[in-house]
């Protein structure tokens, strides 16, 4: 845009993020009612959320609930039937252009090339997102630091292992200081130390440059980063809170104990006050407080108790609770071409 070529970008990063969030007042993702239709099918059923600036916002659906579907309409790789949203105060619709430039994206699938350094497909993305040239150098060193890549700029991505591209993905993705950062299905295929290391990343990107982060992940333990979780299934959004709070609509605690003498076990903890059921091989009980309940439990039981196992509700509980599927590994929808749709869009 004009008079926009020599702004300076936002590295400034003296003002605490949590600041910039309070003077931002609008909703970095604000989705009103958005449905999509093809023909008879509706893919996204009228749906509607905000996520706030700043915020770490884990979507979460099963193959073909909708969920890869809105992610597009957001990222304005797909149009609405009805409804609107804007992001980073843009509407999708009326000014995808100018969203564009204002979010971050990495893909399930590699998107890199591979026969360029690191630097050089950095400084490709920086020409195509229209980056000043005198803050290219300062941006790329900056972003390389970020996800712990500084010693590699100069080596051929040919050369990174999986968990690095997917970093050096990341560094990309925050080189044009976009406000959001979409990350979808991020670490899938990663070992669980890589993937560790990136979402340290992540959350310093996060801590540091103040971004806000829209995350798909098919791990529990990843969406568990998240301030807030959204669940849709059928096209419809059917839980939406923190992590602790949809926890806590599963119900209580429970603790399993096997026992030379389930029966008597039976009834002396039901005559104590708790909720217990007998099964064929152990005794249940449900607390809200498992652990703080075992010593008392083993207590009444006396000498006989073989094993005791608390289980607290997980948010693998949560999402089959809502959805009464797992997670698959597999993607669905239209996830896998959002990175070469993308792509397109910006030739």
């Amino acid at each position: 845009m004009e008079g926009e070529a020599e702004r300076p970008l936002a590295t400034d990063t003296s003002v605490a993020p949590e600041t910039q969030r309070r003077v931002m007042a609008a909703p970095a993702i604000e989705v009103i009612d958005v449905e999509k239709r093809f023909g008879d099918l509706v893919a996204v059923g009228g749906v509607s959320f905000s996520v706030q600036p700043g915020e770490v916002f884990a979507f979460l659906g099963p193959n073909g609930a909708g969920k890869s579907t809105t992610i597009n309409i957001l990222c304005t790789l797909a149009l609405p039937t009805g409804g609107s949203a804007r992001v980073a105060g843009f509407d999708v619709v009326k000014n995808p252009n100018e969203v564009r430039q204002k979010i971050g994206l990495v893909f399930q699938e590699q998107t890199l090339d591979d026969q360029l350094t690191a630097e050089e497909n950095l400084r490709f993305h920086a020409v195509l997102y229209g980056v000043p040239k005198k803050y290219r150098k300062e941006r790329i060193e900056r972003v390389l630091e970020l996800v712990k890549l500084a010693d590699r700029g100069s080596d051929l991505v040919s050369t990174f292992s999986g968990g690095m591209a997917r970093r050096l993905e990341i560094a990309r993705g925050m080189l044009h200081t976009p406000a959001v950062l979409f990350l979808d299905e991020p670490t899938i295929g990663l070992d669980p130390q890589t993937r560790s290391l990136m979402w340290d990343d992540v959350m310093t990107l996060r801590r540091e440059e103040g971004v806000t982060i829209f995350l798909t992940t098919h791990y529990m333990d990843e969406a568990e980063v998240a301030d807030r979780i959204a669940i849709i299934d059928h096209g419809q959004i059917v839980a939406l809170d923190t992590p602790e709070r949809l926890k806590a609509i599963i119900g209580a605690d429970t603790v399993d104990l096997e026992t030379g003498n389930d029966a008597a076990a039976f009834e002396v903890i039901k005559a104590a006050g708790f909720q217990v059921e007998r099964g064929a091989e152990r005794v249940t009980v449900f607390t809200e407080n498992g652990e703080g309940e075992v010593a008392r439990l083993v207590e009444l039981v006396g000498g006989g108790v073989r094993s005791v196992h608390v289980h607290r509700p997980t948010l693998d509980d949560v999402f089959l609770h809502f959805t009464g599927r797992e997670i698959r590994e597999q993607p669905g929808e239209s996830h896998t071409g959002m990175g070469r749709a993308w792509g397109a869009r910006h030739r």
